[in-house]
């Protein structure tokens, strides 16, 4: 596993804190593109860092929190190598990894518990893209 990125806004850094202890205590590399505290902020600042760096390779797969995970996603997702997917139950996470190929797993933080994140986590890390009818549908996506 590469080493995986993660970043969060003001709402979403006290998840993304427990979230650097998993990891921490699994063993796997990470790199924090912030914010690093509560205060105030705007998630694009660090959404777009992230961003390039799962598509340049840097990272993979990227972890994102926000308040309600959407405005993240948003800024994400603009990025065209980037699948961002907005999970807060297990169930979402494999399928964003099974059917959708996501690179950015995508958090609510202040709508998800740290038990139902971790499910989250596991789920997400542990199922793997499926291929096949779902390959040639992600290979649609950035063709407008």
């Amino acid at each position: 596993m590469k080493v995986i990125g993660l970043c969060c806004d003001h709402a979403g850094f006290t998840l993304k804190e427990f979230v650097k202890k998993v990891l921490t205590e699994r063993g796997w590399e990470f790199k924090d593109f912030g914010t690093n505290s509560t205060e105030s902020c705007d998630y694009p600042d660090f959404a777009h860092p992230l961003a390039k760096a799962v598509e340049e390779g840097e990272v993979y797969p990227g972890i994102a929190i926000c308040g309600s995970g959407n405005g993240i996603s948003m800024t994400l997702n603009k990025h065209l190598g980037i699948r961002a997917a907005l999970c807060w139950k297990e169930e979402l996470a494999a399928l964003a990894r099974a059917h959708n190929d996501a690179n950015v797993l995508v958090m609510p933080g202040r709508f998800i518990s740290e038990e139902e994140a971790l499910k989250v986590l596991d789920a997400f890390f542990s199922t793997p893209f499926e291929g096949g009818r779902h390959q040639r549908r992600i290979d649609k996506i950035s063709k407008f």
